[in-house]
């Protein structure tokens, strides 16, 4: 599903944000992708959804570049990043069939699903209300809705329980879980080590843009916590 090969970005100045980072996210897959702030989690992601260009190295999703064929590869995969920019003057249901209609969802389709997302996700009753009017957590979760819409092969997640109560978090462990167990790939960056021991079938612990552990989440922590090997890895310098 996600195939990174050598990714390596380089900002002005010379500072290597990731260099030469390699790993593969399978179908069934839920990959949580660890470090600490700078690591260079949100630079991977970014060059994953082909938001940023990179220096060298490869991206390939579902078979597709992510730099010749960054439409195929859209269409393949949702992104939800950790501070969604959304359109303020539509109401949350006008910019859930803006996407639907990008997407050519059937209206069929579309409906069931924002019915299905919305009652999980507590927004029934906001969905006729200008998006300008929703608080950071309910943009978050409208956000999530969307991205779940055209039901992805690749769900690329940056922080995505930034903002949800612990019942929404919940729900969307459980919804990942379902995506998973029908063949979808999630990759997904979080600060919250509980979370990603609990949920995740692999890890990838990145640091100072190395990729420094990668593997199932068993093997990576062994008989310690994810907590205890994240913080043995730390470069105390």
């Amino acid at each position: 599903m996600l195939d990174i090969q050598h990714l390596t970005k380089t900002y002005k100045g010379g500072k290597k944000a990731v260099d030469n980072l390699s790993l593969r996210v399978e179908a069934g897959d839920i990959y949580g992708f660890i470090g600490a702030n700078g690591a260079g989690k949100t630079s991977t992601i970014k060059s994953i959804v082909g938001i940023h260009d990179f220096n060298s190295g490869e991206i390939y999703i579902c078979g597709h570049s992510i730099k010749d064929e960054p439409l195929a590869c859209k269409r393949s995969m949702a992104y939800l990043p950790d501070n969604p920019d959304l359109y303020e003057n539509l109401t949350g249901f006008q910019f859930l069939d803006f996407i639907a209609d990008i997407y050519r969802i059937s209206m069929e389709k579309r409906l069931q699903y924002i019915d299905k997302y919305a009652d999980i996700f507590e927004l029934k009753d906001s969905l006729n209300k200008l998006i300008a009017a929703y608080s950071h957590g309910m943009k978050q979760r409208l956000a999530l809705i969307a991205a779940l819409l055209h039901e992805p092969k690749l769900l690329i997640l940056d922080e995505p329980f930034v903002g949800l109560d612990p019942k929404g978090a919940f729900y969307f462990k459980q919804i990942m879980k379902e995506l998973a167990g029908k063949g979808c790939a999630i990759f997904f960056s979080t600060h919250v080590l509980e979370v990603a021991e609990e949920l995740c079938t692999k890890i990838a612990i990145l640091q100072k843009g190395h990729l420094v552990a990668n593997g199932k989440t068993a093997e990576v922590k062994g008989s310690s916590s994810l907590e205890e090997v994240f913080m043995e890895l730390q470069d105390y310098d």
